[in-house]
């Protein structure tokens, strides 16, 4: 997915990855977002992403940069919830606080309460639910991100959207 310039062992330009920021950052930023509940944290997510890549000093293959960054956010998502101090200060507590919109307060209570039964979802059903639905990624695009096989991913996504049917109707 990613490599040194072989012609001549370099790092890219910073232009390069200056590019990939301002094309992704946002979609990257509003994963980790719904992934973590806390905009400081999926900020932090976003910055080590780019700081690791640019740091590394590789090209990521054309047409998989989406796939690629999506993967290390995740997977940098992932640390940061297994933390010690994330587990303390996020269970028991509401994992995503949303401000519902003063015009459409109904909508905004749905999208909170939905959100907050995502978030109660076990790890491999969330990630392909925030993937699938919050970054319109396709199966394949979640089966390379995740590194899991297509059918995989499919029958995560099933199970996902019945676990959310149950919470959501109280089961």
């Amino acid at each position: 997915m990613s490599e040194r310039d072989q012609s001549t062992g370099q790092s890219p330009p910073m232009s390069y990855y200056d590019g990939l920021y301002h094309e992704y950052a946002t979609a990257i930023l509003r994963l980790c977002y719904y992934y973590l509940g806390s905009r400081e944290q999926a900020e932090d997510v976003v910055q080590d992403v780019f700081i690791r890549l640019i740091s590394s000093g590789v090209t990521i293959r054309p047409g998989s940069e989406k796939a690629y960054l999506l993967k290390a956010a995740v997977n940098h998502c992932k640390d940061v919830w297994r933390s010690a101090w994330v587990r303390r200060a996020v269970f028991g507590s509401p994992a995503l606080e949303l401000t519902p919109d003063p015009n459409d307060i109904q909508d905004g209570l749905e999208k909170a309460e939905l959100l907050t039964a995502v978030n109660r979802l076990r790890a491999d059903y969330r990630e392909v639910i925030l993937l699938f639905y919050y970054q319109n990624c396709t199966i394949e695009q979640i089966a390379e991100i995740t590194g899991v096989p297509k059918g995989t991913v499919s029958s995560r996504l099933t199970r996902g959207r019945q676990k959310l049917k149950e919470i959501l109707e109280g089961k």
